[in-house]
């Protein structure tokens, strides 16, 4: 893939954009009411565009299929998705999805089970507008299946966005709730990606850059929202993090994220984040690694400057989130922590 990035990168879009066929537009209505589409559109030729701003928190399973049959009909060419997370995995699902000979693909495969390749894929330019979900860089999508409560993942080469375009100017306006719980995404994607089985020199190194960049920067950022130097290393920060997890996935605090999503609607990043203190401690004990250990605990110190705990008691009590301890352990994600884990132990990172 190809990265385009630095303040002011948006007016660069035409020269990424292929010069025939029909563009699809994907982003959300909020982007739409602060007149950022309108502004998309001005850049590019705007007849050539098809926009769909109606992409929701979480894409879900029936949803996207819905909207793979809808759009097969416009004979689309490229997908440009700009937004969060939810958007540029929408994005990206929509990117293998629209050319696959299945009808509702993401039923077929992930409900039923059918084993059918990815034929084909749409290039996809992906445009984040949040700094934090790194899904701007990665080959895989989450999807979330409100019929089985579950969360899935549309993974594979195919899934990887042709071209990456990071402005940070675009983050300029993001809420602060909204800025502090991406940029937890940044740090967990960075930490899950050190303490990982599938860990390589290359991803430690994009782990690192990512936490030595988001301990200096978000504790910043939250309090100078318009510095655009800060914000511009956040949105590295979480490209960099992106990076790292496109090789190793994610690990121990993403599985006991999931459910906790799902059913106390817990924003990701806060979700995936909160056990971080908890799991830095003990991932210390075990470290060597003077490097490593250097950023662990600066970034254990960032981590304590928020009460995370607080923000997760706005959603769930902690007596809420026991119940779904079994329901925790995700092999695919848990499986990929470096070290033994039980259900004893996913109870103890829960308290705060």
């Amino acid at each position: 893939m190809h990265v385009t990035a630095g303040v002011g990168a948006l007016s660069r879009l035409p020269e990424l954009i292929p010069s025939q066929g029909k563009i699809l537009l994907l982003t959300t209505a909020g982007f739409t009411k602060r007149r950022m589409t309108e502004r998309v559109l001005q850049v590019c030729n705007r007849s050539r565009f098809v926009v769909f701003d109606q992409v929701a928190p979480n894409p879900e399973l029936d949803a996207l299929d819905q909207i793979t049959d809808y759009f097969r009909k416009k004979d689309i060419s490229v997908i440009v998705a700009i937004g969060g997370g939810s958007v540029l995995d929408s994005g990206k699902v929509l990117g293998v999805t629209l050319p696959s000979k299945l009808e509702t693909p993401l039923q077929k495969k992930i409900r039923k089970g059918i084993d059918h390749p990815w034929e084909s894929s749409l290039p996809v330019i992906t445009i984040p507008t949040t700094a934090g979900t790194g899904a701007e860089v990665t080959p895989f999508a989450t999807v979330w299946d409100k019929l089985t409560q579950k969360k899935y993942s549309v993974s594979g080469e195919m899934v990887f966005p042709a071209h990456a375009l990071l402005d940070p100017e675009l983050t300029i306006t993001l809420p602060s709730k909204e800025t502090f719980y991406t940029g937890l995404d940044a740090i967990s994607h960075a930490l899950e990606s050190i303490w990982n089985k599938n860990r390589t020199p290359v991803s430690l190194s994009f782990a690192l850059d990512a936490l030595n960049l988001a301990n200096e920067a978000l504790p910043i950022v939250l309090k100078q929202p318009d510095n655009i130097l800060m914000r511009e290393k956040m949105q590295n920060a979480s490209f960099f993090a992106g990076l790292a997890i496109s090789q190793t996935k994610t690990a121990l605090a993403h599985s006991i994220s999931y459910p906790l999503t799902i059913h106390h609607g817990i924003p990701h990043g806060l979700a995936c984040s909160f056990t971080l203190p908890a799991l830095i401690e003990k991932y210390l004990a075990i470290v060597n690694n003077r490097t490593i250990k250097q950023a662990l605990q600066k970034t254990l110190v960032t981590l304590k400057r928020f009460d995370l705990g607080a923000e997760v008691a706005k959603y769930s009590n902690i007596a809420g989130l026991f119940k779904y301890i079994d329901e925790m352990y995700n092999p695919e994600r848990a499986g990929n922590y470096v070290l033994k884990i039980e259900n004893d132990d996913i109870g103890k990172l829960l308290s705060f």
